[in-house]
């Protein structure tokens, strides 16, 4: 099997609500997200010929997804008051409502399935939420 793995990163603010630490506080991270692709044969004619794709195509669109986030405050559908959303959509601040908890491995989830949806045959996403700590998602 043949694999190709790009990476790319983003700096949001997140929350976890309804978590018991220091988490529950609005806080930021320095996301970055490894995307591997794979293949059982590469492309056999073309420009692309021996290639699984182009990997200028495969780091603009991981790109596109990383920067979709970048500099956003992200958190939970359902984990701010409509009072809060307002106030901070008056203000101009920059966010984005998830419809799931923004966990690393929640994250990794998410990406692989946004990647799916622009045709990759993803092996594994993994997002590293520090240097030091990352989750991983890969279906099988």
């Amino acid at each position: 099997m043949y694999i190709l793995k790009t990476e790319a990163a983003f700096d949001s603010a997140h929350f976890l609500y309804g978590y018991e630490g220091k988490c529950r506080n609005i806080h930021g991270h320095r996301w970055k997200i490894e995307a591997e692709i794979c293949a059982e044969e590469l492309i056999s004619e073309g420009q692309t010929r021996g290639m699984i794709v182009d990997f200028g195509d495969f780091k603009r669109d991981l790109k596109e997804i990383a920067d979709s986030f970048d500099h956003r405050l992200i958190y939970e559908s359902g984990t701010l008051k409509a009072a809060t959303e307002q106030a901070l959509a008056d203000e101009g601040f920059a966010v984005i409502k998830v419809d799931f908890r923004p966990t690393a491995e929640n994250f990794s989830k998410h990406i692989f399935g946004l990647l799916k949806d622009k045709g990759y045959s993803v092996k594994r996403v993994t997002v590293y939420e520090t240097p030091s700590n990352c989750a991983v998602y890969e279906e099988g």
